[in-house]
């Protein structure tokens, strides 16, 4: 964790940080208008967060966007802080106006993503695939759906009542390495337009780098709830799950 400590040691790059907690996906010269510096000092700032894996990047063009990456963070709290927080109940567990059941054709993902997390797990490259695709292993590690039913290329996440919560379905794979998918909501009354998500399987030297990214979104990105929220507990219970074998899901009712 010295990376993530050395990275917050300095009131230049937690302004940066700052900054792509307001407006995520920023370009360099964006982020250049954060501080009184130069562009090569804003660069090594940059740098410095992304040895950390405080912000992750996405490159289009002749542009590089950054995306705020809270999992360093999150580990962090589970292992200082969590245990001694205690977490109103009343708060919400995820924005459900947030992500809504829409029918919109998706977007290429030739367009900037409108999220980015990545997180790293100590499992083989085949363990990380499986457990992204088989319906069984999802139930086990979701944050919110107990049971998840594959038909097909369409995968249905159901609520503990049994009725759907959402639907995913597999647009394109590339074996071991990637996996594009629909992201289809079935809660809340009002509808937005479906989104599309990818999953970036990439091995390091004894474990795994996972990539997510999250396109065509109808609604700001807010660090700490909402899609945000979300995707920080799945891929918790996923890391959680592949490197031990235990079925945490990090929702706040604490249902296991």
């Amino acid at each position: 964790m010295d990376p993530i400590f050395k990275a917050l040691n300095d009131p230049a790059r937690r302004d940066l940080l700052d900054s792509l907690r307001q407006s995520d996906g920023q370009t360099l010269g964006q982020l250049e208008e954060v501080l009184d510096m130069s562009r090569f000092g804003v660069m090594k700032h940059l740098r410095v967060l992304e040895d950390a894996s405080l912000i992750v990047t996405r490159k289009k063009g002749r542009f590089k966007y950054h995306y705020l990456n809270a999992e360093p963070l999150q580990e962090v709290i589970d292992r200082w802080i969590d245990p001694f927080l205690t977490k109103p109940a009343a708060r919400a567990v995820i924005d459900l106006k947030s992500q809504l059941e829409g029918t919109a054709p998706m977007l290429d993902t030739d367009t900037k993503p409108d999220f980015m997390l990545q997180t790293y797990i100590r499992c083989s490259q085949d363990a990380l695939w499986e457990a992204l695709l088989d319906p069984d292993k999802m139930s086990v590690y979701h944050f919110l759906s107990p049971k998840v039913v594959q038909d097909g290329e369409r995968y249905t996440y159901e609520h503990p009542d049994g009725s759907t919560m959402m639907v995913c379905r597999t647009l394109e794979t590339d074996p071991n390495s990637r996996i594009v998918s629909t992201f289809e909501p079935h809660w809340g009354e009002d509808a937005i337009p479906a989104s599309k998500t990818v999953f970036l399987l990439i091995p390091e030297p004894g474990h795994m780098k996972l990539v997510i990214e999250h396109y065509d979104l109808h609604f700001p990105v807010v660090p700490g709830e909402g899609v945000a929220d979300g995707w920080e507990r799945w891929a918790a219970g996923l890391k959680t799950y592949l490197e031990t074998g235990a079925a945490s899901r990090f929702n706040e009712a604490g249902a296991v």
